[in-house]
């Protein structure tokens, strides 16, 4: 296993629920390694989006440490936070998440409009992007004028387009029939292993976890199980034994 990328140390998050306290994440232990494909499962209520959360600086946890290279998320303000997700995070929703007044390629290059990309730069990376998706024929058009799988294609250009040294997905194919969701994984994991990316996936669908480098299997806010699978090198699936 490659250098440790992001460590989260006793993290506790909690809500307040009325009179009752709701512990989402529960005093959990993690480490996230360069390279690697971690998914997170769980059942709704899991605390596993939650802790996906957390590690992207989305929230603050209640207590506890979360830890990127040498920066310490839960220290950094709104503005610090902002810069860390801009400079280091990509995100792929289940919701996809784009302006649907805009179209593809100015979904796609909105992260590059952030960090004052040239004009001309930023178009010529967008188009390169949703060529790497197999879009390159769907620039102009508008969300509305997409399938929900191309919709989903133009999220993942868009997160991986700022070459981000993490991409965090949240169930990216909760919307997606089962030939999408392959289809989408493919890419997904394609995009991040020819770049030496680390992905973080959340999911409930155990079918993805074929995927994976590492299986955390979460319950009750806690990690009930971490299982370390042995990746084919050619298809990136393979079996595994729990540790």
């Amino acid at each position: 296993m490659s250098k440790k990328i992001i460590r989260i140390q006793n993290v506790t998050k909690l809500y307040r629920m009325g009179n009752e306290v709701i512990r989402a994440v529960n005093g959990l232990d993690l480490d996230i390694y360069q390279g690697e494909v971690c998914c997170l499962f769980g059942k709704s209520g899991s605390g596993k989006s939650t802790l996906l959360n957390l590690i992207a600086g989305l929230e603050k946890p209640t207590k506890g440490e979360i830890i990127f290279h040498n920066h310490h998320i839960e220290r950094m303000n709104e503005n610090q936070l902002a810069d860390f997700r801009q400079k280091y995070v990509g995100f792929v929703f289940q919701s996809y998440n784009l302006l649907p007044t805009l179209t593809a390629a100015e979904n796609v290059m909105l992260p590059l409009i952030f960090k004052n990309v040239p004009v001309k730069e930023r178009h010529e990376r967008a188009l390169k992007m949703l060529k790497a998706v197999g879009l390159e024929g769907r620039a102009n058009h508008k969300p509305s004028e997409m399938s929900g799988g191309q919709q989903q294609r133009v999220s993942i250009a868009r997160a991986f387009i700022n070459r981000p040294q993490v991409v965090f997905a949240d169930e990216p194919t909760g919307n997606l029939d089962t030939k999408t969701t392959y289809e989408m994984m493919d890419l997904i994991t394609g995009l991040a292993k020819e770049n030496h990316q680390t992905l973080v996936i959340v999911s409930h669908d155990m079918e993805l976890s074929e995927y994976a480098h590492r299986i955390v299997v979460m319950m009750d806010g806690k990690i009930k199980s971490i299982e370390q699978k042995t990746m084919d090198e050619n298809t990136g699936k393979d079996g595994g034994e729990e540790v």
